[in-house]
């Protein structure tokens, strides 16, 4: 596995175990279907939250939530829908991101709730 893929990789356990000790129950990871794919769905008091993880070493250039434009939320939002239908799920949704900052063991973590929306979901 190369450099980078490690890092998006321990950067996504970080943001797993992060939301576990925030009282989220994890459904799923690296979830896929065709071309879809999940980084993290959750759940917490109800909510269906889907989670995109972005990981960098640093923030030199830009934070990594910043990474998350128009066509990648499109793709989150068709993503979610797909598993909604698929999982056959009636429950409020939200989108969340987290950002994971520096090196496994030392990540600093920040977590966006309802970082986006959804006309699909409102």
């Amino acid at each position: 596995m190369s450099a980078p893929n490690l890092l998006g990789k321990a950067g996504e356990d970080a943001a797993a175990d992060y939301l576990i000790s925030q009282g989220y129950a994890i459904c799923d990871r690296n979830w896929r279907k065709n071309r879809l794919e999940l980084d993290i769905v959750a759940s917490k008091d109800g909510v269906l939250v889907f989670v995109e993880v972005k990981t960098r070493q640093n923030t030199d250039f830009r934070e990594p939530h910043e990474a998350v434009d128009w066509k990648k939320i499109r793709h989150i939002v068709v993503a979610a829908d797909a598993y909604i239908k698929l999982h056959d799920i009636e429950a409020d949704v939200r989108f969340d991101i987290i950002d994971v900052v520096g090196t496994k063991g030392q990540f600093r973590i920040t977590h966006i709730e309802d970082a986006f929306d959804s006309p699909i979901f409102t």
